[in-house]
Order: C-alpha cells, then sequence, then structure tokens
C-alpha cells in the first residue's frame, strides 16, 4: 500500500536497561570515579591555601557623653535604616579607603597583590608576539586595588545594622591585618568627617553670632527709644506707666463707690427709725457712739431710782419729778447725738459722691489716652518679638559654638560605629576544601558517566520500547482470542476469493494487506479522504478502534473531526469530557448550532459531535439533512470520520455516497463466510471499495507504530 507522511511513533523507556547498561560498564564508572578523586586531590594540593578573616562593625549614632544631643542618641538610632547601612558598607568598599590601607600594610610590595611585576619568559614571550597585553601599562595602584577587590567581601548581616568585612590571603597575617586596617581607617576618616564638619560649623557660627549680636543691641536701643519717645515706660515686667494709673484709678473708684453706697445705707437705716418711732438701739452706727452709749448708762441709772423710788413716793413728790425730768433731759440728749449720727452719714454719702464723681472724671480722660497707647503699644510689641527672635537666636548660636568649641579633639567625636569584633589569623584554610572538592568532583564524575551511557542507550534504541495507548485495551484483549488471531488470514483470503469475481463483489481496497489502523489512517491520509465512514458490525469494539484511527490522524498533524453516530454512544464515552453533552441529535432537532455541537478530545487533538441529548427518534426524522452538514464540516477540516456502529449497507448509503467517501469496515471476529457477505451487501448499494480495519491485522514495518489515540 502507498504510505504518507508519519510520525516518529510513541515509546516507552525501559528504564531496567538503562540501570543494567549502567551496571555493565560499572568498571568505566568506577575508574572515571576515582580518577577524578585523585585528579582532584592532586590539584587541591597544588592550589596555594587562602586563609580569611573577619571583622565586624556595629552601626549606631555615637556623640560625647557630655553632649546635650546624647538624649537624642535613640532617635537618630532610628534613622539608620537598611539604606544607611549600605551606605556604610559602599563607603567601607570606596577607592579611597582601600588605597589608604594597601599603602599603610606596603601590599604592592607583595607578589599576591602584584604578581605582574614578577612575569615569565612564556608570559614575556606572549606579549612580544602580541598575543598577551603587557600587564606593566596598567598602573600597579590599579593591578593591586583589582587583586584587593578580588579578596575583600563587604557586606551587612541581614535583619542587623551589622557589616562584616571578609578578606582573604595566602598569608594568615594579612588575611587579618587588611580587616582591621580597614576598621581603623573607616573610622577614622568618620571622625575625621566629623571634625572637619564641627570645624567648619564654627568658623560660619563666629562671624554669624557678630552679626547677631549688633542685631540684638540695636532691636533693645530701638524699643527703649519707641518708650521713651511714646511714654510707655514700664512700672514693672509688663504694665506701663499709663495702665498702672488706669489699673489703680479703677480699683480707688469701686473702692469710692462701695463707701458711698454703704454710708448712703446707713443714714436711710437711721432716716427710716427716726421717721418711724423705731428704736435706734439696733443701728450700729449708733450703739458705736460713745456718747449715746454714756447717755444710755444715765438713762438706766435715772429709770432704776425712778423704780426704787416710785414704791415709796408717789408721781407727785419733788423727787419723782426731778428724776422724770433728768429722764427727759437725757432722752432729748440721746436723740440730738443720733441726730448727729445722721447728720455725719449722710456727710460722709456726700464726700463719697464727690470723690466718685472726680475719679470717674479722671477714668474717662485715662481711657481715651489708652486708646493712643494701645496703638503704640502694636508698634511697641512688633519691636519686641523682633528683638526677641534675634536674641533667641543668637543665644540658640552662642550655644552650638560652645558645644562646637569644645569639640576641637578628634577623640571628642566618635564615629557613628563600634567594632564589635576584630578579626584574628585563622589557623585553618579556607580555600581548598580538600575533603568536599574530593567528593564533589567524584560525585559529579560519577553522575556524568552514568547520565552519558544512559544517554547513549537511549539514542541507540536499545532502552527504548513501543507504549501501549490505554484506549486500545478493548483490540488488546481481543489479541488473547484465537478466533481474534485468524482475523487477518480470513481477510486475506476472502480478498483472494473476491478478486476472482471483481465483476459482482466490491474490491476490497486495502494496499500491501495491512488491516491495522495505523495502516487504515496512513493509507486515508495518503489518498486525501475527507470523508470516511465507519461501520462496526461487532458493535462498541468496532467503535473503539473508530475512536483510535481518529486520534491517529489527529497525530499525523490533520484537523480531524469523530461523528457518533452509534446508538451506544461509545465514541461519546471515549472521547468526550461528559456524556451530556449536546451533539448530533440536538443538531439534528435543530435545538444548536454546529459550533456548539464539536468538542474537543480529551485526549488528542480531534474534535468529536457527540451523539447528544435529544429525542432520538425525533433527530432520526431529520437525517436526510446528515449529508450536508458533513459537507460543511468538510470545509472547516482535513477529515470528517463517521462512526455509524453496527449499521447496513442500506442505512450508510442515506448519509454517504460512493463518489465522496471511503467505507472502512471494523472487524474484530468475523470468518470468511461473514466477512464476504459484509462486502456484497455493500457492493449491491454502490460501494465497490471498502477499507477492512482489524487493531490486531498482520504486523508490518506500520504494525508497530503507535496511534496517537494513546
Amino acid at each position: 500500500m502507498s504510505v504518507g507522511p508519519v510520525t516518529q511513533p510513541d515509546v516507552d523507556i525501559d528504564l531496567g536497561r538503562l540501570f543494567k547498561a549502567v551496571w555493565e560498564r560499572k568498571a568505566l564508572v568506577a575508574g572515571l570515579t576515582a580518577a577524578a578523586a585523585g585528579l582532584a586531590f592532586i590539584i587541591t594540593g597544588i592550589i596555594n591555601p587562602l586563609y580569611k578573616s573577619e571583622a565586624r562593625l556595629l552601626i549606631e549614632t555615637r556623640e560625647p557623653v557630655y553632649s546635650s544631643d546624647q538624649n537624642r542618641a535613640g532617635d537618630d538610632a532610628t534613622m539608620l535604616d537598611e539604606r544607611a547601612v549600605t551606605s556604610q558598607v559602599e563607603i567601607l568598599r570606596s577607592t579611597d579607603l582601600v588605597k589608604q590601607v594597601a599603602r599603610q600594610l606596603d601590599l604592592s610590595s607583595l607578589e599576591e597583590f602584584d604578581s605582574a611585576a614578577n612575569t615569565s619568559t612564556i608570559g614575556n614571550l606572549l606579549v612580544l608576539v602580541g598575543l598577551k597585553k603587557d600587564p606593566l601599562l596598567v598602573p600597579a595602584d590599579e593591578r593591586v586595588l583589582k587583586e584587593f577587590y578580588s579578596k575583600l567581601d563587604v557586606y551587612a548581616v541581614p535583619g542587623s545594622r551589622v557589616i562584616a568585612i571578609e578578606f582573604s590571603s595566602e598569608d594568615p597575617d594579612i588575611a587579618s591585618q587588611v580587616p582591621n586596617a580597614l576598621v581603623d581607617a573607616y573610622l577614622a576618616s568618620q571622625s575625621g568627617a566629623k571634625l572637619e564638619n564641627n570645624t567648619d560649623a564654627s568658623a560660619w557660627l563666629e562671624p554669624e553670632i557678630a552679626k547677631l549680636r549688633q542685631k540684638v543691641r540695636e532691636s533693645e536701643e530701638r524699643i527703649a527709644q519707641y518708650r521713651s519717645e511714646t511714654g510707655l515706660l514700664l512700672v514693672n515686667q509688663q504694665d506701663t506707666i499709663a495702665a498702672k494709673q488706669l489699673s489703680d484709678i479703677s480699683t480707688e473708684l469701686s473702692r469710692v463707690r462701695a463707701e458711698r453706697a454703704d454710708s448712703e445705707a446707713r443714714a436711710q437705716s437711721v432716716r427710716n427709725a427716726l421717721k418711724s418711732g423705731q428704736s435706734v438701739d439696733a443701728i450700729s452706727d449708733v450703739l458705736g457712739s460713745p456718747l449715746v452709749q454714756r447717755l444710755r448708762e444715765s438713762e438706766g441709772t435715772v429709770r432704776a431710782q425712778l423704780a426704787d423710788l416710785s414704791t415709796t413716793l408717789l408721781e407727785a413728790h419733788p423727787r419723782m419729778k426731778g428724776l422724770r425730768a433728768q429722764l427727759a433731759d437725757i432722752e432729748r440728749q440721746i436723740l440730738a447725738e443720733i441726730r448727729k449720727v445722721l447728720s455725719s452719714l449722710e456727710s460722709n454719702a456726700r464726700v463719697a459722691k464727690i470723690r466718685e464723681e472726680e475719679l470717674t472724671a479722671q477714668l474717662n480722660e485715662l481711657k481715651a489716652g489708652s486708646a493712643r497707647e494701645g496703638e503704640e503699644a502694636v508698634e511697641l510689641r512688633s519691636l519686641e518679638r523682633e528683638a526677641a527672635a534675634q536674641r533667641d537666636l543668637l543665644e540658640t548660636y552662642l550655644g552650638r559654638y560652645r558645644e562646637a568649641a569644645s569639640r576641637t579633639e578628634p577623640k571628642a567625636l566618635p564615629a557613628d560605629a563600634r567594632v564589635i569584633s576584630r578579626a584574628v589569623p585563622a589557623s585553618e584554610s579556607h580555600y581548598p576544601k580538600k575533603g568536599p572538592i574530593i567528593i564533589v568532583a567524584a560525585f559529579a564524575t560519577f553522575l556524568l558517566s552514568t547520565i552519558a551511557i544512559m544517554l547513549g542507550e537511549l539514542f541507540s534504541g536499545r532502552a527504548l520500547r513501543p507504549s501501549t495507548p490505554m484506549l486500545r485495551d478493548q483490540a488488546h484483549h481481543a489479541e488473547a482470542d484465537p478466533a481474534f488471531r485468524e482475523a487477518a488470514p480470513v481477510f486475506a483470503h476472502a480478498k483472494t476469493e473476491i478478486d476472482t469475481e471483481t465483476a459482482v463483489l466490491p474490491i476490497i481496497a486495502n494496499e500491501a494487506d495491512d488491516f491495522t489502523v495505523e495502516a487504515v489512517a496512513e493509507q486515508l491520509v495518503a489518498n486525501q479522504v475527507s470523508v470516511a465512514v465507519c461501520v462496526s458490525p461487532e458493535g462498541d469494539q468496532g467503535s473503539a478502534s473508530a475512536v483510535m484511527l481518529a486520534r491517529t490522524i489527529a497525530g499525523e498533524g490533520l484537523q480531524t473531526l469523530l461523528i457518533d453516530l452509534t446508538g451506544s454512544a461509545c465514541p461519546t464515552e471515549l472521547m468526550a469530557e461528559s456524556l451530556r453533552l449536546p451533539g448530533l441529535t440536538d443538531l439534528m432537532c435543530g435545538e444548536i448550532a454546529i459550533a456548539d455541537s464539536i468538542h474537543p478530545d480529551r485526549l488528542s487533538s480531534a474534535h468529536i459531535i457527540p451523539r447528544g441529548n435529544a429525542n432520538a427518534r425525533r433527530a432520526m426524522r431529520a437525517i436526510d439533512r446528515l449529508p450536508m452538514v458533513i459537507d460543511a464540516l468538510t470545509e472547516a477540516y482535513d477529515i470528517v470520520i463517521v462512526e455509524c456502529g453496527a449499521a447496513d449497507a442500506a442505512a450508510i448509503a442515506r448519509i454517504a455516497r460512493a463518489d465522496t467517501g471511503e467505507i472502512v469496515l471494523s472487524i474484530l471476529h468475523s470468518d470468511e463466510a461473514a466477512v464476504t457477505k459484509l462486502l456484497a451487501d455493500f457492493h449491491e448499494h454502490g460501494f465497490e471499495d471498502v477499507l477492512l480495519m482489524t487493531p490486531g491485522g498482520p504486523l508490518s514495518p506500520l504494525g508497530t507504530r503507535s496511534s496517537a489515540a494513546a
């Protein structure tokens, strides 16, 4: 049969064969591993050992104990964030600092740091012929710096403000001296930077302080002159003379008003008592008069005598008359004294009123002057604010200047870093680590040699075996049946007999007597068949072969569509994600469009139109529309496979024509008579060329090819 383009078969890797191949070459693997270990041992013995030492710095804000900024140390520490620490790392790696350390330790004199100064004969020859650049053309400082940086590692410890300075060298003393010298140079440079800033600040503050002193003096002179011109002289720290007078007069006016009110009230009480004839003995002003008190005492004495004599003398007695006349005289004197008290109170009230009027007049005059004084006070306060601002700034500058003047020594300005660990000479080399290097070299050689042997087996094909597709289980189970193993010879014999009667029976179209799924797929691809109608007289086993055929063709890179026209929906079950997907019956009933009926195969690039969910009887009424649907689908797909299940030739004739497609007869357990009868039936309905297909056909060069259905 003619064969079109094919793909490589799917294969499995035989792991047992891979491990067996490695075991067969175990002597080679062991030899290579031992050689690699020995070579690693020799190389690590030749390499000059490197020693590494480390110093550590803690970045923190440091101020002198006597500094006024000591209380702000905690606040400044929070400002040393990750960026600040990273910046200090870059400072430690700065070229100026490295050059200073290199000169201090005279590293240029060591061959380790300037190997180009001692060139070999071979190196000189390479330079002469131009194959190598002359290293002496590079300045010695740059050569030392390059080597220095290759051995230096400065990094910030994660999650802290600690900086580690690591240095490696062939000399353990140099390895420890360099980090310590770098730390000392860094601390000195930081202190020097602070000292320089402090000196610059002092130099700037000195003339500024002189200017501020002059400004403060001028401001205070303007205030004094303005006070004298406006009369806003202070009698204390806050009040002016006018304000003090206004306050005093207001206080005195309040007192006089109170005295006047009191005098008027007391006079009115005495007046009311006299007018109503009430006793005035309860009035304090009357009782407070000494004369009234003496008269009351005399009155009491006379009344006592009258009372005493009234028991023995009559009213007309001269003694009694004399005492009564004396009592009346005393009462007149008391009344006259009360009137004097009333007159005194009224006089006090009049004097208080006159004093009140005078104070009120003075107060009004001062109020009129206070308005003018208020406007002048606004200007005065403005001058005082300006003078106060200048004075505060002067005091601030003076404080900073005194503090800067006290920091004239480098020791007074500690760097914002503290050494928490100095480098010490290492007792063991850092590189090379002989043990780990030998182990890694041996293991890597063992692994690479093993991989090389396995790759050789894979590329030679000795470790490959054909894969067994999962979805061909039914066909492979059938291969165990003796009747199935006899099916292919039956097909061949039937073809021989039929060939003698070509005028009556159809021709079996398989070329080279190959009935496998792969062979049928290749023949359909080679002949560019657009429609293939599969018939499976034996039911679902043949339908599974149609699924394998669709997936095999899809594996060739063709756009493949399978239409499930079976009653059991076997292709739908094997290919679709669900049996409930809309499909052919829904399309025939007009419930969905063609695009909605097409679904992808879950195991290949093929597509399927499943059986569907609509009523099958109703769908069969529109079966005559199926050829038009198939014709439309051939415009979008390279090949359309219609799986009809156990259908007869008459039913196939309703959906396919002999001149537009191929009939594929999928048979697994049929004898010669049954095959002959089926072929004759198709011949009667106009199908002369029929392809026979069985998964267990005779093996040929194509027989080992696995379908894409796997």
